[in-house]
């Protein structure tokens, strides 16, 4: 969500900061600007749209070496030019971008800024305001940055320009994912993401909250609020740049759900010894077989991971667990078990909701578990333990290998602490995943089968349902997700059991429902409710395993072990809400109204 760039070298900027905002399109926006400082001043461009516009809107005479851009998904202020960021001080003298919100950007527009004109509606405006207002009272740019970055309550990633200083950018950060990268030859970077300046380097200094931070083109001094230096070593951004790129495919989705059997193979190496058994952090096993109950912490499409996650460590390990959505778990927490431990499940890391249960949770003593694919992430850097998804950069904005990778080192935790604990399993993971790789990989080669699904049944459709029992509910949200997400098409997930208590009530002819059969407990029952919905004119596609598998099913998928089918059930799904919107001619990779990494609560 939203993005920022910053670039003070020798170079001339504007491609620099042109080629860091496609890098971060994947986030989700729906304006982008940059601003370039130079001898004749400051020059501001910025479009409401995508990049590509915006490179029409700069103006290729304009050279400067230091410059700040940003991608913008709206907040405050609907989406256009005038609430896009950069946004400019009364004078013209400061420039500012802004990730995050803002909660009392009214109270200091109240206070400090009633007789100043505000050209958008947007919190950030009032940052750059303030700064110009303290400067005229002080004339101290560093002093009256720090002062306002002080009095603001929320969440922000901040880069600041000022006319009269070519040799620093000033840069503040809290709650909101920020990283200065560090340039060999007389050049510095910032950045909302390393993959957004890997084109330049790939060093980079992790920012903590309410940190400024003065970067010239030489040198980068870190500070806190009080003005006090801090000294922090840089960390090697470990990301392969052409994991970023859609070689040959039309969409980063296509290119990542093909990925997913590579990634599974990925995992098994990284979490296997040298004798063939499960390699872990022995914290993080004590810290599983310590606790009394687990609580798994996540959102959109993690949480559907964290469904799945409770029955691996449940039914292997026998932990309790409780899975909650994060944003409501930080307004509303439970009562507590004597001995919790947290499991926050998160692609980026940096998943606001689930940072504000963190920091509350950190508060009270307890342990938290990040799974992420991110490990330099804020989740990740202020948990105790980190599991790595070893997945690679997900760039759709549409979770699919991330969402896979999740599962599969839920299902080795699980295993693991079950074996810790001494239960006897007839479960190898590591050999069962294998055995899944294979499977996807074999579901990733049928594509044409999907697209044929949903000609038949989603071509013209405006709404469609999924059930499922037992995992394979879990698996039809995430489905119904995925759908909603990229097609636009209403869609929801349901136990097959809860038909007959008001959902039913929607089906009609027509109306396409997709049923997963991949649980032999349930196999019957699930039928069932197919013969139901049917009865009362729904077009119904059943997605049966091999072994449960009749007459008329629709696609039947590889066996695996019963466990580990959301592993295999979900590629359908994810093939079919893809060419669902490609028949809707959507932007799969960048749905409307969603951004990839949700920073802001």
């Amino acid at each position: 969500m939203c993005g920022i760039v910053g670039y003070i070298g020798h170079q001339d900027t504007k491609e620099v900061l042109l080629n860091g905002l496609e890098k971060l399109e994947y986030r989700g926006y729906d304006s982008a600007g940059i601003s370039v400082l130079n001898d004749h001043g400051v020059h501001v461009f910025k479009v409401k749209g995508r990049i590509a516009a915006l490179r029409e809107e700069v103006n290729e005479d304009v050279s400067s070496t230091m410059g700040i851009g940003h991608t913008r998904w709206a907040t405050h202020g609907a989406p256009s030019v005038e609430n896009a960021h950069p946004h400019q001080s009364t004078s013209g003298r400061f420039t500012l971008v802004h990730n995050g919100v803002i909660e009392n950007y009214m109270d200091l527009r109240n206070e400090f800024l009633k007789d100043v004109e505000l050209k958008s509606e947007t919190d950030t405006e009032v940052i750059v305001q303030l700064i110009e207002k303290f400067v005229e009272q002080t004339n101290d740019v560093a002093e009256a940055f720090r002062k306002t970055v002080g009095m603001l309550h929320g969440s922000y990633a901040i880069a600041l320009i000022d006319e009269n200083n070519e040799d620093q950018i000033f840069v503040a950060k809290n709650k909101s994912p920020l990283l200065v990268g560090l340039g060999e030859e007389g050049f510095n970077v910032v950045s909302s993401d390393s993959l957004a300046m890997l084109q330049v380097t790939n060093q980079f200094v992790e920012l903590m909250d309410q940190e400024v931070v003065i970067v010239e083109r030489n040198q980068v001094e870190i500070q806190k609020l009080d003005g006090t230096v801090v000294e922090r070593e840089p960390f090697v951004a470990e990301v392969d740049a052409s994991a970023i790129e859609k070689g040959t495919y039309p969409h980063f989705m296509l290119k990542e759900i093909d990925e997913q059997p590579l990634v599974i193979r990925n995992i098994v190496q990284e979490y296997r010894n040298e004798n063939d058994d499960i390699k872990l952090d022995a914290d993080i096993r004590k810290a599983m077989t310590d606790t009394d109950r687990v609580y798994i912490i996540a959102a959109g499409t993690s949480y559907h991971a964290g469904l799945v996650g409770k029955q691996f460590i449940e039914k292997l390990a026998n932990v309790p667990v409780e899975v909650h959505v994060a944003s409501e778990f930080s307004y509303n927490m439970p009562l507590l078990s004597e001995k919790p431990l947290f499991i926050f499940i998160s692609q980026s890391g940096e998943t606001a909701d689930s940072r504000s249960v963190l920091v509350q949770i950190k508060e009270m003593g307890h342990p938290a578990l990040t799974i992420t694919n991110v490990p330099g992430s804020t989740l990740s850097r202020e948990a105790d333990y980190t599991l790595h998804l070893h997945a690679g950069p997900e760039i759709a904005v549409a979770s699919t290998k991330a969402y896979t990778a999740q599962i599969s080192v839920l299902a080795i935790l699980a295993v693991d602490t079950a074996k810790a604990k001494g239960i006897k399993l007839d479960f190898d993971p590591l050999q069962e995943l294998a055995i899944v790789s294979s499977a996807m990989e074999a579901l990733c080669d049928q594509k044409e089968e999907f697209e044929k699904i949903v000609s038949e049944f989603l071509e013209t459709t405006r709404n469609a349902f999924f059930i499922g029992r037992g995992v394979d509910y879990f698996v039809g949200q995430e489905g119904a997700l995925k759908l909603k997400e990229i097609s636009y098409i209403q869609a929801e997930g349901f136990a097959g059991g809860e038909l007959k208590h008001g959902t039913i009530a929607l089906i009609e002819e027509g109306t396409p429902v997709i049923a997963l059969a991949t649980q032999a407990n349930v196999n019957y029952s699930i039928r069932a409710n197919v013969q139901e919905v049917v009865a009362r004119g729904a077009n119904a596609c059943i997605i049966s395993m091999e072994d449960l598998a009749e007459e008329g099913d629709t696609f039947v998928v590889p066996s695996v072990h019963e466990l580990l089918t959301p592993l295999v059930s979900v590629v359908p799904l994810q093939l079919i809400a893809y060419y669902a919107a490609l028949h809707r001619d959507c932007d799969v990779d960048k749905p409307r109204n969603l951004a990839k990494s949700v920073t802001v609560e």
